[in-house]
This record gives structure tokens, C-alpha cells and sequence, in this order.
């Protein structure tokens, strides 16, 4: 058990440190030793995401962090991923994520996305100025239950509501949750246009996302 805890402090500590060379080694140390692979997700990643957006959030880490250690995640779940499907592991939840029609800002949306897989959800990531009717085809397709919406600027914070009206238009807004975040976005703005959630942190998403999955 000993050598298993080692490795798996490996992982953890090289997804909070931001090292993506460390963390490729660790999954792949721990594959080696026979590490199942969601328990490398729920004991290392998961954890060691949580710790990443607590430091976020207390201010001794920022975005450049944030994107180091975001990136060590997604470089272990390259290798993870894989090995989930084969085995038949069901995600937390399954997440369309995306910036609204207008918007070019993806940095707020990119962290919220590596958060989200970082926390055991499978991402469907569709960009940036993504149209409503992108967002609904991903649902239906992907058989989503969260849709994640981000706006940097106030002008397209419109496209929010136009996107859960459109889910609504097409008969799917009973299946998903929204959550929505950015910037300029409120709580008061979330319950006005109807969307289940609001985050104020890339940190806040994931544990909003848990909340309105296990709703």
C-alpha cells in the first residue's frame, strides 16, 4: 500500500505544482503498478483539482497557475481517458461547455473546462461565439446533463437567455441543467434568465456542477 500512496502523492503533487512531464510519469507509474484508472481520477485528480481551485480561490494562486496545473490534469486524463471507456466508467456528469454567440473569450471558460474534467466530468467543449442551436445539437447528440455557459462581456450576456430559450424550443431544457459564469454575470442575472446555477470561480463551477447532477 505504501508504494500506491507514493504514487498516487506523485500525481497529486504535480497537477497542484503544474508539471504536466511529472504528471504523465506518475499516471503511467501508477498504470504500471495497477492503479485502477478512476481510482487515479477520484483519489488523485479529483483531489488535487479541489486543492488547485482552493488556492485559486484564497488568492496564492492565479489564472497562470491555474492553466499550469489544468494542463498536468488533461495531459494525465490523455492517458486516463482511454482506459475509462474501456472499462465502462460513467463520468460524474457529461458537460457542454462553451463561450455564448459574440463572445471570443475562452481563458475563464478553458479553466471552468479543466476544472470540470479534473473533477471525474466527461467535457464537451464546443469553444468560443458558439450559436444556441451548437449548444442544443451537443445535448441531444452527446445525451448531455449540464450545459455550462460563459460571457466576458455584458453585450453578450443576452445570448445566455436566447441559448436556454432554444434548449427550451427544443424540448431539452427538462434534461439539463445550466449553469452559467463570466465576469460580468450575477446570481440575480442566473435566476432572471432562468439557468439552475451560477459560479463565481472556476472552483465554484465544479462543486455547483456535483450539486445540480445529484439534484
Amino acid at each position: 500500500m505504501g508504494v500506491r500512496m507514493a504514487e498516487r502523492d506523485e500525481l497529486h503533487a504535480a497537477v497542484v505544482e503544474g508539471d504536466w512531464k511529472a504528471a504523465v510519469a506518475a499516471t503511467r507509474n501508477a498504470l504500471a503498478a495497477g492503479m485502477a484508472p478512476i481510482v487515479l481520477v477520484n483519489r488523485s485528480l479529483v483531489p488535487a483539482m479541489d486543492e488547485v481551485g482552493r488556492l485559486f480561490d484564497c488568492e496564492e494562486y492565479f489564472v497562470p497557475e491555474m492553466l499550469l496545473s489544468a494542463r498536468a490534469m488533461k495531459a494525465s486524463m490523455d492517458i486516463l481517458r482511454p482506459l475509462l471507456a474501456a472499462t465502462g466508467a460513467e463520468p460524474a456528469g457529461r458537460v457542454v461547455i462553451g463561450t455564448v454567440k459574440g463572445d471570443l473569450h475562452d481563458i475563464g471558460k478553458n479553466l471552468v473546462a479543466a476544472m470540470l474534467e479534473g473533477g471525474g466530468f466527461e467535457v464537451i467543449d464546443l469553444g468560443a461565439d458558439v450559436a444556441p442551436e451548437r449548444f442544443v445539437e451537443a445535448v441531444a447528440a452527446r445525451n448531455a446533463n449540464l450545459v455550462a455557459l460563459s460571457a466576458l462581456l455584458t453585450v453578450t450576456m443576452p445570448s445566455m437567455k436566447t441559448t436556454i430559450d432554444a434548449l427550451s424550443a427544443a424540448g431539452l431544457r427538462q434534461k439539463v441543467k445550466v449553469m452559467v459564469g463570466g465576469a460580468p454575470v450575477t446570481q440575480q442575472y442566473a435566476n432572471a434568465i432562468g439557468a439552475d446555477g451560477y459560479g463565481e470561480s472556476a472552483g465554484a463551477a465544479v462543486a455547483l456542477a456535483r450539486k445540480l447532477v445529484a439534484a
